[in-house]
C-alpha cells in the first residue's frame, strides 16, 4: 500500500498547540488505520498515494507544516467522496468531533464577530465625525447663499452693544499699548488663531502744555479756540478739549496780522481775493469742506498767507447737532510717519527732521469765536434760514494767534489677526477698523468700528470651530495712529509692501460706520459696485424701510487710504449717514470732534444699524473670500472711465478714443473669460487662478504719480458726489483757466491718458495669455 503515515516526530516545530494533544494523536492514528482498510477494498487498486500530509483539522496555524499533498491517479471519484458513498461510512465515523475542530471553529467565530463589531463601530464613528465636523473647506462651487446667512445670523445687536460699552470704558486710557493688548486678548478668546501686535516708533505732533489762543488786537481780548475768554475758570472747565483743539504738524509760534475771509479757499476764491487785497503774511479765515484740507493749505501757501484760522460754518452742519461751541482737531499729515516718508519706521531707518509739514500756523476754532471776530453780537431773529458767517471785505480785523505744539517719538500699535485660507492662503482680504489712539479725541467712532469687526470675528469663528474655512485668507486689522494721518496702516503697508502688492485682493473698511441714522451710504471701487448693489437690494427685502441706495466711488477718510492710493486695491465701505449731511459740503469728516460731540447710542440706541453694517460687510467679505472667481466686474471700470470723460473740458477726444478701446477689451474679457469661468462645468483651476490674478490688479493701472495734495492717486475716485469727471482734470482745468499757458492741464491729460491706455493694454494682454493657453492645449 502506497499510503504512508506521518509520525509524530515529523511535525514542524512552530505548529499549533492543538497538535500536541494526546487525544488528537490517537484520533489521527485511528483515522489513518480506517482509511487504509477502506483503500484496500476492490475498485481502489488504481488509487495510489505518493505522499501524505498530516490532516489540518481546521486550524490556521498548521499551515506552516509544508507537507506534500495527496495526488489522485485514475480514480474517477475523490477520496472523501468515495468514502461517503460506502454503506459503512457512518459506522466508521460515528465517533464525536475532535476537540481541535471545535476549538478552531470557535476561534474563527470569535475573529469574525470581532471584525464585524469593529467594522460597525468604525462606520458609526465616521458618520458622527462627519456630521459634527464637516469638510475642512466647503467647496465654493456648491456654496449656497444661505450658507453665508447661516454664519451671519449669529450676529446680534445686543452683543455689539455690550462690546461697544466695554470698549468705551477704555477711552480714559492714555496708553495705546494697553488698548491694543485688550483688543488682541478679546480676538484670541473668540478663537482667532494668529493675532499679533505690530509696533512702530513714529513722530507725533502733540498739543503743547497750554491751549492755543487768539487775541483781538483792537481790544486786547484773549480767547481760547472754543470762544471762551482766556481765564482759569474756562481753562479748567474744558482743559482736555482745549488742549486737543489743534492742527497736528502745523507750524508753531505767534503771528499778528490782518484777517482775510477766504471762504472755502478754492482756486476761484483766492483769485478773487488776490485781486482786492495783499495776502502776504496775512491770516486766512478758512471754512472746512468742499475740497481736501491739504489741497487748500497748499493754495494758501502759494498765495503767501502766514496763518490760518480754520472753522466749520454752522450752516454746513446738519440740524441734528449743534457744534457751534465745540472745538476740533485736524491733521496735516498726508499719511504715515513724517520722519520716514515712503518707507517703514523700523529699527535702523533714517529719520528725517520734520516737526511741521507746512509753513502756515494753523489753528482750528469754533464758530462762536468766528462770530466774535467778525462783528459784535447781534440779537437773533426767529427764522429757519441759516446765514453763513462772512467777514466783509471792507472791514479790517487784526488778531494775534499763538500756536503751541510738541513733537515726540511715540509707539503706535496695530493689532493684526489672520484666518488662513484653505485653497488660496496667499490671497488676502483685509478688514480694517481702528482703535483709540492716546493724545487725541476720536469721539466714539473707534469703539463703534472695533465692536463691529469683533462681532463679525465672533460669528465667523463659530463656523470655523466646526471645521469650515474660507478659500482665501482673511486678515483682521485694528489700526493705531489713525487720527494723526493713518500712521499705523501706512507703516504696516510700507513694511509689507512687496507681499501686499502681490497678494491683497480687497480691503473692507469699517472706519466710521455710524455718522447718522437716516440713510445707508455705501462706497466702493467701480469693480465692486455691482456686488454692493446686489447685497443691498437683497437686504432691502428684509427691512421695512429701504430706499434706493446710490453706490459711488468717492474719497473716504480713514485707513483705506494706503490700500487705495498705493496698492490699487478694490475697496468697500458701508456707513450710515445723515441725509442732510450728504447734501452739504464734503470733507467735513476731516474734523475730529471730542467724545461727547458724537454720541453713538443716541443715533443708534438699539444698535440695529450696527447689526446691519456688520452683516452687509460680512456678506461681502465672505463672498470675496470664498467664491472661486472673484466677484469683480471689469466692464464696470471701462464704463466708469467713459462716464468720467463727459464734460466740457477741451482736448478729450484722444481720451474718448482710448476709453472706447478699453471698453471693447473689457467686454471681450467679460464674455470670453469671466462667464465661462463662472460655470462649474467649464471651470479649470489653472485658468481660474489666472483670471483672478488679472481681476485683482485691474485698478493698479489707474494709479498716477503726481496729484494735488489731498487728492487720491487712484483717479477712479471722485473728490465728492457732485463731481462726475476725473477730479484730477477738473482741478487742473480750474487752476489754469485764466492762464495763457495750459501746461498744468496738459500734464493732467497725459496722466489720465496713460492710465486708460495702461488698463487697455492690461486687458488685451490678459486675453492674449488665455488665447495662447488654449492653443497650447489644443
Amino acid at each position: 500500500m502506497a499510503y504512508q503515515k506521518v509520525s509524530a516526530d515529523q511535525r514542524a516545530p512552530g505548529h499549533s498547540q492543538y497538535l500536541d494533544n494526546d487525544d488528537l494523536q490517537a484520533t489521527a492514528l485511528d483515522l489513518e488505520w480506517d482509511m487504509e482498510k477502506e483503500l484496500e477494498e476492490p475498485g481502489f487498486d488504481q488509487f495510489q498515494v505518493e505522499s501524505a500530509e498530516n490532516q489540518n483539522l481546521g486550524h490556521s496555524e498548521t499551515a506552516d507544516l509544508h507537507l506534500d499533498s495527496i495526488q489522485p491517479a485514475t480514480s474517477p471519484k475523490g477520496r472523501f467522496q468515495r468514502l461517503q458513498e460506502e454503506p459503512d461510512f457512518v459506522t466508521h465515523y460515528s465517533r464525536s468531533v475532535p476537540k481541535s475542530n471545535r476549538c478552531s471553529f470557535c476561534y474563527l467565530l470569535k475573529l469574525l464577530c470581532t471584525a464585524i463589531i469593529l467594522f460597525i463601530f468604525g462606520i458609526l464613528i465616521g458618520y458622527y465625525t462627519r456630521k459634527n465636523c464637516p469638510s475642512a473647506a466647503t467647496s465654493s462651487a456648491t456654496v449656497d447663499p444661505q450658507f453665508y446667512q447661516d454664519i451671519l445670523k449669529t450676529i446680534q445687536a445686543e452683543d455689539i452693544k455690550k462690546s461697544f460699552r466695554n470698549l468705551v470704558q477704555l477711552y480714559k486710557s492714555e496708553d495705546d499699548m494697553e488698548i491694543s493688548k485688550k483688543v488682541k486678548t478679546h480676538w484670541i478668546s473668540l478663537g482667532l488663531e494668529d493675532v499679533q501686535l505690530v509696533n512702530y516708533s513714529v513722530l507725533l505732533n502733540l498739543p503743547g502744555p497750554s491751549p492755543s489762543t487768539v487775541t483781538l488786537s483792537s481790544s486786547g481780548q484773549c480767547f481760547h479756540p472754543n470762544g471762551q475768554p482766556c481765564n482759569k475758570e474756562a481753562r479748567k472747565a474744558g482743559s482736555q478739549d482745549l488742549l486737543y483743539s489743534y492742527a497736528a504738524y502745523s507750524a508753531k509760534g505767534t503771528l499778528e496780522a490782518g484777517v482775510i475771509d477766504v471762504s472755502y479757499g478754492t482756486a476761484d476764491d483766492l483769485k478773487r481775493i488776490k485781486k482786492m487785497k495783499n495776502t502776504t503774511n496775512q491770516i486766512a479765515l478758512l471754512k472746512l469742506g468742499k475740497l481736501p484740507l491739504l489741497y487748500k493749505i497748499s493754495l494758501l501757501e502759494k498765495a503767501g498767507f502766514g496763518g490760518v484760522l480754520l472753522y466749520i460754518d454752522p450752516c454746513d452742519l446738519p440740524k441734528t447737532g449743534d457744534l457751534s461751541y465745540d472745538t476740533f482737531m485736524v491733521s496735516l499729515n498726508p499719511g504715515g510717519d513724517p520722519s520716514t516718508p515712503g518707507y517703514p519706521s523700523v529699527d535702523g531707518s533714517f529719520r528725517q527732521s520734520r516737526s511741521n509739514l507746512t509753513s502756515l500756523l494753523l489753528q482750528p476754532i469754533s464758530a462762536s469765536l468766528v462770530a466774535k471776530l467778525i462783528s459784535p453780537p447781534k440779537a437773533k431773529t426767529k427764522t429757519d434760514i441759516c446765514s453763513p458767517l462772512v467777514l466783509p471785505n471792507n472791514e479790517i480785523r487784526m488778531v494775534s494767534m499763538q500756536v503751541q505744539t510738541v513733537t515726540k517719538f511715540k509707539t503706535v500699535t496695530n493689532v493684526v489677526g489672520y484666518l488662513k485660507g484653505f485653497t488660496s492662503p496667499d490671497r488676502y482680504i483685509i478688514v480694517g477698523s481702528h482703535h483709540h489712539t492716546a493724545y487725541t479725541y476720536n469721539g466714539q467712532e473707534w469703539a463703534s468700528s472695533t465692536a463691529i469687526i469683533t462681532a463679525f470675528i465672533r460669528a465667523l469663528m463659530l463656523r470655523v470651530k466646526r471645521g469650515w474655512r474660507p478659500d482665501r485668507t482673511i486678515v483682521f486689522c485694528s489700526w493705531g495712529g489713525t487720527a494723526f494721518g493713518n500712521i499705523g496702516s501706512y507703516e504696516w503697508g510700507e513694511d509689507f509692501k512687496k507681499v501686499l502688492q502681490k497678494n491683497v485682493v480687497a480691503y473692507i473698511s469699517i472706519h466710521s460706520p455710524i455718522r447718522g441714522n437716516s440713510s445707508l451710504h455705501p462706497i466702493a471701487s467701480p469693480s465692486l459696485q455691482q456686488l454692493i448693489r446686489e447685497k443691498n437690494n437683497f437686504n432691502c427685502t428684509r427691512r421695512a424701510q429701504c430706499t434706493e441706495t446710490n453706490v459711488s466711488s468717492v474719497q473716504i477718510k480713514g485707513d483705506a487710504d494706503y490700500f487705495i492710493n498705493h496698492l490699487g486695491v478694490p475697496t468697500v465701505e458701508f456707513a450710515y449717514e445723515d441725509s442732510k449731511a450728504l447734501e452739504g459740503p464734503s470733507f467735513l469728516s476731516e474734523a475730529l470732534f471730542p467724545k461727547h460731540a458724537t454720541n453713538i447710542e443716541e443715533m443708534d440706541p438699539f444698535f440695529n444699524l450696527h447689526e446691519t453694517i456688520t452683516k452687509l460687510s460680512g456678506e461681502v467679505i465672505l463672498q470675496i473670500a470664498n467664491e472661486p472667481v472673484l466677484p469683480f466686474n471689469a466692464l464696470d471700470i471701462a464704463l466708469e472711465v467713459q462716464n468720467n470723460l463727459r464734460g466740457d473740458q477741451p482736448s478729450t477726444h484722444q481720451l474718448l478714443a482710448i476709453a472706447s478701446r478699453l471698453r471693447e477689451s473689457a467686454e471681450l474679457f467679460q464674455s470670453d473669460e469671466m462667464r465661462p469661468a463662472n460655470d462649474p462645468k467649464e471651470r479649470v483651476p489653472v485658468r481660474v487662478r489666472m483670471l483672478n490674478d488679472i481681476l485683482q490688479d485691474m485698478e493698479k493701472s489707474f494709479l498716477v504719480k503726481k496729484v494735488p495734495p489731498g487728492f487720491y492717486r487712484n483717479i477712479l475716485y471722485h473728490v465728492d458726489e457732485k463731481t462726475r469727471q476725473f477730479s484730477l482734470l477738473v482741478e487742473a482745468w480750474e487752476h489754469c483757466k485764466p492762464l495763457a499757458s495750459n501746461e498744468t492741464f496738459q500734464e493732467a491729460l497725459s496722466e489720465v491718458l496713460n492710465s486708460i491706455n495702461s488698463a487697455q493694454v492690461y486687458f488685451k494682454a490678459g486675453l492674449d495669455v488665455f488665447e495662447s493657453v488654449l492653443v497650447e492645449k489644443n
